[in-house]
């Protein structure tokens, strides 16, 4: 069953939308963090994401995804013991890193019984953890998404940002070509160029 915010967040009952991610797609996403991460503009000291986003991604995908299953829910206490901050600065850390198109969430809920002393035991729904999906620079299918701008590939290819701007279904076929969207280089794709530099350079790792 599907349940939307009125901000257009997708609610979900049970583990949302899990996806399997092998470990060459979790490091292509990590080399593509790293470049994100770079300083981008003159009196920045950090890009498109920060070194703690950068630290909240990798405990994500190595310390909570897994790879066969795909299930990735773990609540902000939890990530941030692993990463080694506060539950706040978590959040401000997945909303950088969804702004930066390197993964998304759904909201989880749940139906619990409760004991009301009236009319006694009743349903509620209640809000879970989020269940998060990532991105692949290497997959061959697009989100759709809330974003106005075309995104990188992504594993898992449906969300909406809370900004409220309509849901857009963009298809790498029909998408235009990068060149003809800009004529001149962004942060982004400089960092994009930066990754396919850093992925021809390595050698790809073993599932």
């Amino acid at each position: 069953m599907l349940k939307r915010s009125g901000r257009g967040r997708e609610k979900l009952f049970g583990d949302g939308r899990p996806v399997p991610m092998d470990r060459n797609a979790k490091a292509r996403l990590m080399v593509l963090a790293r470049a994100l991460m770079r300083r981008s503009e003159k009196g920045r000291a950090y890009g498109a994401i920060t070194a703690k986003a950068y630290a909240v991604l990798e405990r994500l995908l190595w310390g909570f995804h897994n790879a066969r299953s795909g299930l990735c829910f773990p609540g902000y206490a939890r990530i941030a013991e692993a990463a080694g901050c506060a539950p706040s600065t978590v959040g401000e850390a997945i909303h950088m890193l969804e702004r930066a198109g390197l993964l998304t969430w759904v909201n989880r809920l749940a139906r619990i019984k409760v004991y009301d002393p009236v009319i006694g035991w009743r349903k509620r729904v209640i809000r879970t953890s989020n269940a998060y999906s990532f991105a692949d620079p290497g997959a061959s299918t697009a989100p759709t998404s809330g974003q106005s701008r075309p995104v990188r590939s992504w594993i898992c290819c449906k969300t909406d940002l809370p900004s409220g701007t309509p849901k857009q279904e963009i298809s790498l076929t029909d998408a235009p070509r990068r060149r003809d969207l800009v004529q001149t280089k962004t942060p982004l794709d400089e960092a994009l160029n930066r990754f396919k530099e850093a992925m021809q350079r390595r050698k790809p790792l073993s599932s």
